[in-house]
């Protein structure tokens, strides 16, 4: 039998992951913490405290959070800006400038126009899953690669910006370590919201539309590929899709291993068919 503390752990951590989905579904509307704390039966300070040592992230991070990624998809398919950022649920452009710096990466013109040359800095450490190596600019991360070696994750990483500046990071800053962090808890089934953590990354328009979508598939749930072609309005762009998702830079973040054979196989993953089995069965346990 289940010792019953371990039990009230696994039932509040089901609760705080049901609210997200719950600020999911409402991602166009603001949601205020008393409403969330009543639908979780708790005071609002239990919630707030609950909610980040589960999450990772406050509420309203995480609510944040998920209306810049609307924002994001937005960007590529709106007539224009103003139109993404009302559609996103903000109500004046000047709310989402508030949130570039920290959450989206760069400003929205920046980002439709994919970004300009930068100077990328990066670290290494061993996860669950092995050694893993995170690139970022002073912006947002622009990959997280696994491998087998520093050295070939470094060769990985200039051959993929060949025009960047690329140093080792220094002293890490406080949002570099948060970063760490949040992607470090994830693998270690902790739960985190790593969808919240900003990117800086370049791509054709076809690709940012594929790796938005995969973002919205709940951790723990796989689609096919010719699901996600149709998800993204384009049902005969499968093979596409399949290598946007093979081009994919940022592992976890951008959850191509979500994304599987019509036929239930995996298919393929460039950082390895067993850590994406992992991952899999990882986000599910979560779940």
């Amino acid at each position: 039998m289940m010792p019953v503390a371990k039990s009230v752990e696994n039932a509040s951590t089901a609760k705080m992951w049901e609210l997200c989905r719950y600020i999911d579904n409402h991602a166009d509307s603001p949601v205020k913490l008393e409403d969330l704390a009543e639908r979780a039966g708790l005071s609002r300070f239990h919630l707030q405290r609950t909610f980040k040592a589960v999450v990772g992230v406050t509420p309203k991070q995480y609510a944040d959070a998920r209306r810049v990624a609307r924002l994001k998809r937005g960007l590529r398919r709106a007539k224009d800006v103003t139109e993404a950022v009302y559609d996103a649920g903000f109500g004046s452009s000047s709310r989402v400038y508030e949130r570039t710096d920290t959450r989206l990466g760069m400003t929205p013109r920046q980002y439709r126009r994919g970004g300009e040359g930068v100077t990328i800095t990066y670290a290494a450490q061993e996860t669950a899953l092995g050694l893993m190596m995170i690139g970022a600019t002073d912006r947002g991360l622009c990959c997280v690669h696994f491998g087998d070696s520093s050295e070939d994750l470094l060769a990985q990483l200039r051959k993929e910006y060949p025009a960047a500046q690329v140093e080792p990071m220094g002293e890490p800053s406080p949002q570099f370590q948060a970063w760490m962090e949040a992607l470090r808890r994830h693998l270690a089934g902790q739960g985190s919201a790593v969808h919240a953590i900003p990117l800086d990354i370049r791509a054709t328009a076809f690709q940012m539309r594929v790796w938005n979508y995969l973002q919205t598939i709940p951790a723990g749930q796989v689609q096919s590929y010719r699901e996600v072609a149709s998800g993204i309005g384009r049902p005969a762009a499968t093979r596409a899709v399949a290598r946007a998702c093979a081009t994919n830079r940022v592992a976890i973040v951008i959850p191509c291993h979500r994304v599987i054979r019509g036929t239930g196989e995996l298919g393929g993953y460039r950082w390895g068919l067993a850590r994406k089995r992992a991952l899999i069965d990882l986000e599910r346990r979560i779940v």
